[in-house]
């Protein structure tokens, strides 16, 4: 098993990665198009937070089968685990965002 540091870290460089990066990249399709860059980049991080997480935490069915055995099966452990992940994974795309917009220099 994992320590509890390594087990908020992972989440939170996956989803950042998964948001910098496709928010990075994505916009290199305004070289073929008419538009800019820095919005396109600023409108793919902004809805690519939510696929951040959920690459960054596994998908959702393993994540909802553990919170359900934390809560009804008492296993407090695994539940306070996958809270950390989660809150990792949240904070990586969250920061990804915030990176991205003060690139594009949006208030």
């Amino acid at each position: 098993m994992k320590r509890l540091p390594m087990e908020l870290v992972e989440p939170f460089f996956a989803a950042l990665g998964v948001v910098l990066g496709g928010a990075l990249i994505g916009s290199l399709a305004t070289l073929f198009n008419k538009g800019s860059p820095l919005a396109t980049m600023l409108l793919l991080a902004r809805n690519m937070k939510m696929w951040g997480i959920l690459v960054a935490i596994g998908g959702t069915m393993p994540t909802l089968r553990i919170i359900e055995s934390g809560l009804f099966d008492g296993q407090l452990g695994l539940l306070l685990r996958q809270m950390v992940v989660i809150l990792g994974s949240f904070a990586g795309a969250n920061v990804a965002y915030w990176l991205v917009v003060t690139i594009a220099g949006v208030k």
